[in-house]
């Protein structure tokens, strides 16, 4: 049969998926099985390859997919003891124990005399009558903290111990389900109103124990309390309230999408009723509150972040952009009228700093979701419309909240933002509003200047008309909030150029003063936060040029107060900080051009970008090591801790960039790792764009290979890290990356049987040994160091073990290979596999005729470490096999061991003391006769006559 043919026979497919499942292939296996189910339409195969296949899951700990299949084999036939076992076993994993006890139960039934069935039916008995105690004892404890709370009269240290009590239960399953069993939602609803702000937080903190993972109660929590409530909590001016109201929603939507996915099946679980309606109604009370008088501030702003976390695609790969669309359809104009209330007019919800950039987050996430030029269309032309209604309104008020618009737009979805920038008429009433004596007008005047003057469009008809209006307004404006912004229209126009040195805006030295300038602005402690992060702005333009670079990272003062800014509550400063950093570290991508094309340009008398000599590497390396001093490490950790809007993905790319170029330097990874910096790189190499997961998963690479992973990444954060490292091993990443992650996974590696699970559950092996075979000498071995810490693991041995592969080959001849580190990395594999697998001893001599050449070559190194492991496989393969014995005793083999186990002088040496081992093993075996059997026998020819 050919290869394609066993390809699509279902019973050949189950056979070599049996193979594998011996062999401890458990995701080959699986995937035979996976591929003979979409084969066959036999109802009984099916059943067959159902419960082999949730065999697998059970191996892979996938309990909920192995429940699944189990129970679609006992759907067919419901005798089958091996499904109902295994979904037993399943059901015993996930909690479920009375479940699991009916099931042992009836297969005790079938086969009474099974031992298996009998021992797991006991050990479900003691689980059950165990569980049942506590949740007794927790009954009273829930019903006592619920009295105490409630209790007026009881002391407000009482009431927080509760309090605090009830959260920690709720975080337990078993005791999430007492509180919700004993009417404890109803309870929490009336602590909800209470004034005391931690008996609040404690019955928010208490829902989110309940909802969290948990479908079914968070659909009655949802229609118990009523998202009236629940908002009305979330726009509570107290902070912190909002914030953990904000929380439980997200846990909430978290709980709700997640059960749309989970497939229910199994005909002992209740049929719960589709999520999606609850989740829309959500979605409505935060689209009504974002335009609501009565919602405070943060409220609104937590409105806003919920809807940036929940409506947009994850993955654009998923063709479903309906909630978008629906969110446009029912809230645009919602979003817009938010995003155009000037906070200094009398009329209008209350706004924080952060409002208007969340918007902008907000409305670019929708814009980005939308899948055809149609949709985009309509998005630009309501947005049009919205703005023309209100600058075509009679008064100055429609025409500020219109332009006002524009800014945030331009901000967000600026193909958007240039589209209703170009309405007739809006740059003219921008420019004569630049000059208004209302502070007020100016300032949202010059806002709108500066967000145009970063588009191509506009910025040649700014920079021709906007500049002297600009430095008129900062030389004569006696207001500081003018003055500062008009300083950033400035900036933003002088760095139009770039990182080009030969583009300059402006003539020589001005960009040095306007650099000045905003540092000054920034150390001023007497202005209000607002101005100084707008003179951030600045520098994220001016950057651009190394000259400023250099002063600014000279100016302690002045880094201190932008790292302060970056821990502040104002989150709108978040990308500016970013970009700056970006810019100092020159940690952006810059392509070199080809030298050659370069020349064809100067020829061509095209322009051709120059770089500024102070971007040098060494410029560079002393930049950092001043950041570094300055403390930017500890300002990074702070911003990533922000949940906000504002820590958009391409601001979570610009803080992974300025930590890659941070760790860059082997001697400066003590002190990032020492400031939080290993802890602050695992979000950011999770949720991030492409190219930030990259830089970060690249910078905790660089950890990992020279800080101790352990200390770097302490407690259970070290198994974070492992799945970022396995996404650098992936084609599209440069050598260098895969060459980094090869090595920090082999640190892992050398750690824990749990790490090495961990790795080998991230489908990391297959790609490891892809690099095994990579041309580049560093690679191809890092990818065997690796290799040769994995096979500390059983299951890794057991791939060596299966037959019809050749990867004992490969390492037999990679102990013969040039390269000494590539050949340390085989024979230090093989001298572990043989040692923990004697069987695959036979096999060595018929990977290659060369095999015992390679191994003397061993033995015969002028390096100790090669010859240490030359002499353990050796004496590996003596004690496997007599016959192997022999064939090496035959060989020089037996001389060179001869040699090596006389030694040096001096102390033991361990390669001469396995040496006499492997010779004391042929005696036992009596290949050869012992020195004293020798002498014995020579006296006796002396005696002879």
């Amino acid at each position: 049969m050919s290869e394609s043919e066993r390809q699509k026979d279902p019973a050949t497919l189950k056979e070599e998926g049996n193979t594998l499942f011996k062999a401890g292939d458990m995701q080959g296996a699986l995937c035979c099985y996976t591929k003979a189910l979409k084969l066959t339409d036999s109802q009984a195969d099916r059943a067959v390859l159902y419960r082999n296949r949730s065999a697998c899951y059970l191996k892979l700990e996938e309990y909920s997919k192995a429940e699944a299949d189990a129970s679609k084999a006992l759907d067919t036939d419901p005798g089958d003891v091996k499904a109902r076992f295994r979904r037993a076993q399943a059901y015993q994993k996930l909690g479920r124990l009375d479940q699991a006890f009916l099931d042992t139960q009836r297969c005790a039934q079938l086969e009474p005399k099974n031992r298996a069935f009998q021992d797991l039916l006991r050990l479900l008995g003691a689980q059950i009558h165990q569980k049942s105690a506590q949740l007794n004892s927790t009954d009273a404890r829930v019903q006592q903290m619920f009295s105490v709370l409630l209790d007026s009269s009881a002391k407000d240290s009482d009431r927080q111990k509760a309090a605090q009590n009830l959260v920690v239960l709720s975080r337990d399953e078993g005791g999430a389900e007492q509180i919700f069993r004993n009417d404890g939602v109803k309870l929490i609803q009336k602590l909800l109103p209470s004034k005391q702000e931690d008996v609040v937080l404690s019955a928010l903190r208490t829902l989110v124990g309940l909802c969290t993972g948990h479908q079914s109660r968070t659909m009655a929590i949802v229609n118990e309390l009523g998202m009236e409530q629940l908002c009305a909590v979330m726009g509570s001016a107290a902070s912190t309230v909002s914030l953990a109201a904000c929380h439980l929603l997200q846990v909430m939507f978290e709980a709700l999408t997640e059960g749309m996915k989970r497939e229910i099946r199994g005909k002992d679980e209740a049929i719960l009723p589709e999520p999606s309606k609850e989740l829309r109604s959500m979605l409505r009370h935060l689209l009504e509150m974002i335009p609501a008088q009565n919602v405070s501030g943060p409220g609104r702003d937590s409105a806003i972040n919920l809807l940036v976390k929940q409506v947009p695609r994850k993955s654009l790969k998923n063709p479903d952009n309906s909630l978008s669309l629906w969110v446009i359809d029912q809230g645009l104009k919602k979003i817009l009228q938010v995003a155009g209330t000037v906070a200094e007019l009398s009329e209008g919800p209350p706004l924080t700093e952060n409002t208007h950039m969340s918007c902008s987050v907000l409305l670019c996430k929708l814009y980005d979701d939308l899948k055809s030029d149609k949709e985009r269309e309509n998005f630009s032309k309501l947005c049009e419309e919205y703005v023309q209604e209100h600058f075509r309104r009679s008064g100055l008020d429609g025409k500020l909240r219109a332009i006002q618009t524009v800014s945030v737009l331009l901000q967000g979805p600026s193909d958007v933002g240039n589209i209703t920038l170009e309405i007739s008429g809006m740059m003219d009433v921008v420019i004569s509003l630049c000059a208004s004596e209302d502070v007020t007008h100016q300032q949202v005047a010059v806002e709108a200047l500066i967000h145009a003057a970063g588009k191509a469009k506009r910025a040649s008809f700014i920079t021709a008309n906007g500049v002297a209006l600009l430095k008129d307004l900062y030389k004569k404006s006696e207001n500081d909030r003018i003055r500062v912004r008009a300083l950033v229209g400035l900036c933003k126009l002088g760095s139009a150029g770039g990182t080009d040195f030969s583009m300059k805006q402006f003539a020589e030295g001005s960009t040095l003063k306007l650099a000045k300038q905003c540092r000054k602005w920034l150390c001023n402690e007497s202005l209000p936060p607002t101005s100084r992060r707008w003179s951030v702005e600045g520098l994220a333009y001016l950057t651009f040029d190394a000259d400023v670079k250099e002063d600014l990272v000279e100016d302690k003062n002045a880094l201190l107060a932008m790292f302060d800014l970056a821990k502040s509550e104002d989150k709108t400063v978040l990308f500016a900080v970013g970009s700056t950093l970006v810019n100092c570290t020159n940690s952006y991508d810059v392509e070199k051009p080809d030298p050659q094309l370069v020349e064809l340009a100067k020829y061509a008398k095209q322009h051709v970008p120059e770089e500024h000599p102070k971007d040098a590497p060494s410029f560079v390396e002393k930049r950092l090591g001043k950041l570094l001093e300055a403390g930017v490490v500890s300002a990074l950790v702070c911003m990533v801790k922000q949940e906000s809007p504002a820590l958009t993905e391409a601001c979570r790319e610009f803080i992974a960039r300025v930590f890659l170029a941070l760790v860059d330097r082997q001697e400066d990874r003590g002190i990032v790792v020492a400031q939080g910096g290993g802890k602050a790189l695992i979000p950011l190499a999770t949720d991030n764009t492409d190219v930030g997961k990259v830089k970060a998963a690249q910078a905790l690479a660089k950890i990992a290979i020279t800080s101790n992973p352990e200390i770097a990444f302490p407690g259970e954060r070290i198994y974070e890290v492992v799945r970022p490292l396995v996404n650098l091993l992936h084609l599209e990443c440069t050598l260098l990356q895969n060459f980094e992650s090869l090595m920090a996974l082999t640190n892992l590696a050398g750690i824990s049987e749990r790490l090495r699970q961990k790795i080998i559950k991230e489908k990391a092996l297959p790609k490891i040994e892809g690099y095994m075979f990579e041309e580049n000498e560093l690679v191809r071995a890092a990818a065997t160091e690796c290799m040769c810490n994995l096979v500390l693991s059983t299951e890794v041995q057991k791939l060596f073990l299966a037959t019809g592969n050749d990867r004992l080959k490969l390492l037999v001849l990679y102990c013969g290979e040039e390269d000494e580190r590539l050949r340390k990395a085989a024979a230090g594999t093989l001298a572990m596999l043989t040692a923990e697998q004697p069987e695959l001893c036979p096999r060595i001599p018929g990977t290659t005729t060369h095999w015992l050449e390679i191994f003397q070559a061993l033995l015969l190194s002028e390096i100790s470490d090669l010859r240490h492991r030359g002499v353990v496989i050796v004496q590996n393969m003596m004690q496997a096999e007599k016959g192997l014995a022999e064939t090496l005793m035959e060989s020089e083999a037996l001389e060179i061991l001869t040699v090596l186990a006389k030694g040096g002088e001096g102390a033991v040496d361990p390669v001469s003391k396995v040496a006499q081992n492997c010779l004391n093993k042929a005696v036992e075996y009596g290949i050869i006769r012992s020195r004293e059997d020798r002498i014995e026998k020579e006296k006796g020819k002396g005696t002879e006559p």
